[in-house]
């Protein structure tokens, strides 16, 4: 009678268990991919909308049917032609379906876009018609897109957008880093281009340059800013500007050695070009250390030995006097058009670090004994005197 009891007992527990179970799986809804998106004729659809006065455009649209109520996260992207062909997607993103765009964001955007299509700064103000498609996308407890539920909307259209031109001013760059095999490729390794005393556009510095070749950049970055043989165009009055060769995309040389390399930064409408002269590497002392010390430009006998390789040393002649004070132990490049003090550095003043003029001021300055001589690697921007 007991084992009877106890069987049957164990037959209905397994009869509700597996009756639970139907039913929770029941329960569980079923993800539908969707097979349309409605995005809403914004109400100021035929207003006229001044984006300078505006702080945001507002859009609403309905959730896709997912099947049930699903987290989802909207982008938008806003276009100049109805067919959406010049679309740049904004960097909102809503979880609701009430869109909010900053309207700075959307006027910048559309600037770009009429730039890019031939617009020139004249042009603006403009009262154009503007089109936003919406796209949404379910997203997961942790924030991740389920791709596979991605959707476009429909297309509405605002009729009359006033555009100001509303992109920043292009500036001319602050900085520009050089970087090559003298380095590894390695931007915490580059080096940073002097810029010449007394302007803004240009920048010099002593390169080795070979086979494989080099790249500058305005940020010592990998971000797409840097530039290769395609983004220069080489001076015609470059004395070694007939090595300078295309090298897999970058400034590359037939004759791999080092070059007194010196960048011209010119704004041509919303782009910089870069005008670039490759010298011969030459760098000489200055002042009372000089056998003539009559602060005269390449005297005789003051130019340096330049080495053979990346990591080699350019050495001076020896000190030819005792300097100290106001004098001191002086180098530079020398740039057609500039006085020597332009392109002036020393080393000494931060340990081993070579200190350009750059566009400050006068330098302090380093003592030198006769007979002491530069021994400056311009790779790693480091010298000494001994």
């Amino acid at each position: 009678m007991k084992k009877y009891i106890k069987s049957t007992l164990l037959m209905l527990m397994s009869i509700c268990l597996f009756t639970a179970c139907s039913d929770d799986r029941d329960s569980n809804p079923t993800l539908v991919k969707p097979t349309s998106f409605v995005l809403n004729t914004p109400a100021i659809a035929n207003s006229n909308v001044d984006l300078a006065h505006s702080s945001a455009i507002v859009l609403t649209c309905t959730q896709p049917d997912y099947g049930f109520p699903a987290a989802t996260t909207y982008t938008v992207t806003v276009a100049t032609n109805e067919d959406m062909s010049d679309g740049v997607q904004l960097s909102t993103k809503s979880t609701s379906a009430r869109i909010e765009l900053d309207a700075q964001e959307v006027a910048s955007t559309l600037t770009q876009i009429k730039v890019d299509g031939g617009a020139t700064e004249a042009e603006f103000p403009m009262n154009i018609p503007v089109y936003f498609q919406a796209e949404a996308v379910m997203t997961t407890t942790n924030g991740d897109a389920l791709e596979d539920t991605r959707i476009k909307s429909n297309v509405v259209k605002l009729n009359t957008v006033e555009l100001e031109f509303s992109l920043p001013p292009v500036l001319l760059p602050e900085n520009i880093y050089l970087i090559g095999n003298f380095c590894g490729w390695k931007w915490d390794n580059c080096v940073s281009m002097a810029p010449v005393n007394g302007t803004d556009d240009t920048f010099w510095h002593l390169v080795y340059i070979d086979e494989s070749g080099i790249k500058f950049n305005t940020n010592k970055a990998w971000d797409g800013g840097e530039v290769g043989f395609a983004g220069i165009t080489i001076n015609e009055a470059s004395e070694l500007g007939a090595e300078i060769v295309e090298g897999g995309g970058n400034i590359a040389s037939s004759n791999p050695g080092w070059y007194l390399m010196v960048v011209k930064a010119v704004v041509e409408g919303r782009d910089i070009k870069y005008d670039v002269t490759f010298n011969r590497p030459e760098v000489w002392i200055m002042g009372t250390i000089t056998p003539e010390a009559a602060w005269a430009e390449k005297e005789a006998g003051c130019m340096f030995e330049v080495p053979a390789t990346a990591d080699g040393e350019f050495i001076s002649p020896a000190f030819a006097h005792d300097v100290s004070g106001d004098g001191g132990a002086r180098a530079y490049v020398k740039i057609e058009g500039y006085d020597w003090w332009k392109t002036e550095f020393i080393v000494g003043l931060d340990g081993n670090k070579i200190s350009y003029r750059g566009k400050g001021g006068d330098q302090e300055r380093v003592d030198g004994k006769e007979g002491q001589r530069f021994y400056l690697n311009f790779s790693t921007d480091t010298g000494k005197i001994e």
